[in-house]
């Protein structure tokens, strides 16, 4: 089995930005502000943006699986208030269980949290334990920035952040640390702020002890690890010179990479200098790089041809494909084997 740890809902219908466009009119004026009730998407609409899109790239492409999750850019925490971030995840999460039901060999379900910068991110709880014990979802996604590229929150490491790590061990989820979009002029959302986030977040965590407090914590960094890998020398010295134990003892316990990275070098870097017991495979698709990459005649994000072309062994494989997100994500392996999978 193939399973990609790493998919959004980058093509639900219209009617969903509609809405969200609608909402963000309402905060300046109520008299727009949008019901709930006012979004009416079928299951046939649903069938026919996956059918048409993920699934059927999926079947090209040789994948089974993906733990499909609101679509990044969109979750836009920085947008209104807590109220707004709330009804929005409330939302997106629910079309993502409906994508998860109506094909449930091919797509389960990972939460958008409802986050907002400045509010105790203890308020997300009610819409993490919602999708996990009634959707049956099998991670979330971490916004470490929630200000939208201005930093505002603290690192990772605070201890504002211990009430969601403590319902991460209590339920046994993993959390993909994804930041959303960009409104600081400086950062361009998919070729700067995701990867400064990714980097920042492994940093975050390096300087800290923050695994000593919760030895059990997982966090699924993505698009290949940012700088990280590239830069993997310079990590080693920063944390022997901050007096740190090894970095396979001090972070590759609780830190994992995907194999969002969109050429063949760059795999064959991260699956070098990661050990593979650390890298989950992952796409993306359709995402952020959806073109053909001129010099292959492929598409970028079909990245499960750089996985079979690299230099690793049929075992090594298995653990990117599969092992390492059945380990990774508990309850995915539990309901795989639900299934008799």
């Amino acid at each position: 089995m193939i399973i990609d740890c790493h998919g959004h809902y980058t093509t639900a219908p219209k009617a969903l930005e509609e809405w969200r466009n609608k909402q963000i009119a309402g905060i300046k004026d109520p008299a727009v502000m949008p019901k709930v009730s006012d979004l009416k998407i079928s299951d046939d609409e649903l069938r026919e943006t996956i059918e048409t899109n993920q699934l059927r790239l999926m079947k090209e492409r040789g994948s089974d699986l993906t733990i499909f999750s609101p679509r990044a850019s969109f979750m836009a925490h920085h947008i209104g208030d807590f109220n707004i971030s709330s009804t929005w995840a409330a939302i997106c999460n629910e079309l993502c269980y409906r994508v998860s039901q109506l094909f449930p060999d091919n797509f389960i379900g990972a939460a958008m949290l409802p986050q907002s910068p400045g509010v105790d991110p203890a308020t997300c709880i009610p819409e993490l334990e919602k999708c996990i014990k009634e959707f049956g979802f099998v991670g979330i996604n971490l916004n470490p920035d929630p200000s939208g590229g201005h930093w505002t929150s603290p690192p990772l490491s605070d201890r504002q952040w211990y009430p969601i790590y403590e319902k991460m061990v209590e339920y046994d989820i993993p959390a993909m640390v994804h930041v959303s979009t960009s409104c600081n002029g400086c950062f361009h959302t998919t070729g700067a702020h995701y990867l400064n986030a990714d980097t920042t977040a492994f940093m975050q965590c390096l300087t800290s002890d923050l695994f000593k407090d919760f030895p059990t914590l997982k966090f699924v960094i993505p698009h290949g690890g940012g700088a990280v890998p590239y830069h993997w020398g310079r990590f080693r010295g920063l944390a022997q010179e901050l007096k740190k134990p090894l970095l396979k003892d001090h972070l590759l316990n609780n830190i994992f990479f995907d194999t969002c990275v969109y050429h063949q070098p760059g795999i064959d870097l991260l699956t070098k200098v990661i050990p593979v017991e650390n890298v989950l495979f992952a796409s993306e698709m359709i995402g952020a790089v959806r073109g053909i990459d001129p010099e292959t005649g492929h598409y970028y994000d079909d990245t499960k041809r750089y996985i079979e072309a690299a230099a690793i062994s049929a075992e090594d494989r298995y653990k990117i494909y599969e092992g390492n997100a059945r380990r990774v994500y508990p309850r995915l392996d539990a309901a795989l084997k639900a299934k008799g999978l």
